[in-house]
C-alpha cells in the first residue's frame, strides 16, 4: 500500500510540475504567422542542447533539476527552441551558464542564445538574436511570473 501511495504521490507531482510550464509557454494564437511548432529541437549551437539533453551532468554546480520542458519553433527565415528548467532552489549560477553557452558573459552570433531567470525557473532562448519569438515570449514570462 505504501509503494503504492508513493507511486501515485510520485506521478502527481511530475504532472504538477509538467503543468506549471503550461502558463508559460507560448499558445499557438500567440507564435507570430509564418512559425509553427515541431518537435525537432531547433538548437543554434551544441551547448544549449547538451545542456538540455543533460543537465543532470551540470547538478553539482547549478542544483537538482525538478522538472523541464521545450517548444521547438521554425519557420522559412529561421529556427529555434525555448527550453524551460525549473530547480528545486532558487538558481544562483547565471554566470555559469553564461559561461557554458556563451564561453564569456554576453551572446554573440555564434552564441546566440539568451537565458532568462526567475526565481526557480530558468529559460533558455535558442533563435537568431534578430529574431523576435524570445521578446515575445519574455513579455509573457515577465507577466505571468510576477
Amino acid at each position: 500500500m505504501k509503494k503504492t501511495l508513493f507511486f501515485f504521490s510520485l506521478i502527481f507531482c511530475f504532472t504538477l510540475s509538467a503543468q506549471g510550464f503550461e502558463k508559460i509557454k507560448l499558445f499557438e494564437s500567440e507564435i507570430p504567422s509564418g512559425y509553427k511548432l515541431t518537435n525537432t529541437m531547433q538548437c543554434i549551437s551544441i551547448q544549449a542542447c547538451t545542456f538540455y539533453k543533460n543537465p543532470e551532468m551540470y547538478s553539482a554546480i547549478i542544483g537538482k533539476l525538478k522538472s523541464k520542458d521545450v517548444q521547438n519553433f521554425e519557420n522559412k527565415k529561421d529556427g529555434g527552441s525555448i527550453m524551460y528548467f525549473e530547480f528545486e532552489k532558487n538558481f544562483e549560477m547565471e554566470s555559469f551558464l553564461q559561461s557554458l553557452l556563451w564561453g564569456g558573459k554576453k551572446a554573440t552570433k555564434e552564441h546566440p542564445e539568451q537565458i532568462l531567470i526567475k526565481d526557480k525557473i530558468v529559460i533558455i532562448y535558442c533563435f537568431p538574436l534578430e529574431s523576435n519569438l524570445a521578446e515575445i515570449s519574455k513579455k509573457k514570462v515577465e507577466t505571468e511570473l510576477k
